[in-house]
């Protein structure tokens, strides 16, 4: 390698400036958050259509996000069961038939033997001295199994919405390229997926004493470490989401997109406070997390979703409802959590305040940091979202 002359190194390329980073974003049409409200092509516009499956040569194997079977079995081996629904499906029926052969087989056979399938459909862990009128369940190794099982159960949801549900609506409303029916038919699963979670999680907080964001309640009486099944139910299909969405990104299912390390870093925090919050019994304050998460994504995408069929009156009454309802949950909401985590972490019992996992007990001091750590985080990707709002609503 030649030496350069005089001595002199060659200049290091200087760091993107901070206007030039916004502007770039304001323009990616592939982002998750800008890249919806730019102004769109004339709907029903000709356009190269594209097959759903793209090909790497004529005769070539699909690319890795195509949604193409190739088999069952290498789609299990591949994991591209995540994107194919088909094989997420038989994977589904399986687990069912051989559950419900067991329900059928077990009488004749074995009486007492519990069925090795029922924790993958069901949640496992119940407390014995619990009355039937308010069964209360415990965490336990076999909620990973269960996990494991509804993030095939996620995947073949979203599968199924996106290609056969909001494709064709999409289609019928004269979206023709690819690109755009794949992002419409993303915000129409986030739409149905937030708006249901983000109900249940009201109903859910409804029936605790944290409604409506009594903060005090996340620390009384700590550790809440016996759930009503219904909670557990819920916190255990957030956590396969989040798990099934993470797969989706690191395993590169989907078509590469600009903003991946934004979604990245989003969904290890998401990820983290969930497995955390459960581990250590803070089911109350992960409820209230959720809640203030699900009830805006629903909103925004929605918002997309008129921005793309260009219905332009619709849209911006939608998006300033979505703009006070982000402002109310994600900000609000949320430093009100942070406020709690801060000055109300000392109301639990003395007693709880000791690292002792065999008692359901971890808040030695250090962890009211360990707590407050994600949620700021959390937060500081919101703000930085927050400000990318504000500027799509200027603009």
């Amino acid at each position: 390698m030649s030496r350069p002359q005089n001595g002199t190194h060659p200049k290091r390329p200087r760091p993107e400036h901070i206007q030039t980073s916004l502007n770039r974003i304001e323009t990616d049409p592939a982002h998750h958050l800008a890249g919806p409200f730019r102004p769109q092509t004339p709907l029903g516009q000709t356009h190269v259509n594209h097959s759903p499956v793209t090909y790497n040569s004529k005769n070539g194997p699909p690319v890795r996000w195509s949604t193409e079977s190739r088999g069952f079995w290498q789609d299990i081996k591949s994991l591209r069961w995540v994107v194919v629904p088909s094989s997420s499906l038989k994977i589904l029926l399986l687990v069912f038939v051989l559950w419900a052969n067991w329900e059928l087989l077990a009488p004749y056979i074995g009486k007492d033997l519990p069925n090795p399938f029922a924790s993958l459909i069901f949640i496992s862990h119940r407390l014995p001295d619990s009355p039937d009128r308010d069964p209360r369940y415990r965490k336990g190794y076999l909620d990973l199994v269960f996990i494991a099982y509804y993030v095939v159960f996620w995947s073949f949801i979203r599968q199924s919405i996106t290609i056969y549900i909001c494709r064709p609506i999409a289609k019928w409303f004269g979206i023709r390229r690819e690109t755009k029916l794949d992002r419409f038919g993303e915000q129409g699963y986030a739409v149905i997926y937030f708006l249901i979670m983000g109900l249940w999680g009201m109903r859910i907080m409804s029936q605790l004493p944290t409604w409506w964001y009594r903060t005090e309640y996340f620390w009384i009486d700590y550790p809440h470490w016996d759930m009503k099944p219904e909670l557990k139910c819920y916190y255990l299909m957030q956590a396969a989401y989040w798990c099934q969405q993470l797969i989706v990104l690191l395993l590169g299912l989907e078509k590469p997109r600009k903003d991946y390390y934004e979604l990245v870093a989003h969904h290890f925090v998401t990820l983290w406070l969930v497995g955390w919050s459960y581990l250590i019994n803070l089911t109350l304050i992960g409820n209230a997390v959720y809640l203030s998460m699900d009830l805006p994504d629903s909103l925004l995408g929605l918002s997309k979703l008129l921005n793309y069929i260009q219905w332009n009156k619709t849209k911006t009454a939608v998006f300033a409802v979505f703009l006070c309802v982000w402002s109310y949950f994600r900000h609000w909401l949320n430093w009100v959590i942070l406020y709690s985590v801060w000055n109300e972490f000392d109301l639990m019992p003395e007693t709880s305040k000791r690292w002792e996992p065999k008692d359901g007990v971890w808040m030695v001091w250090w962890m009211k940091y360990q707590v407050f750590a994600p949620l700021v985080l959390l937060q500081a990707l919101n703000l930085f979202w927050y400000f990318l709002i504000w500027r799509i609503a200027w603009r």
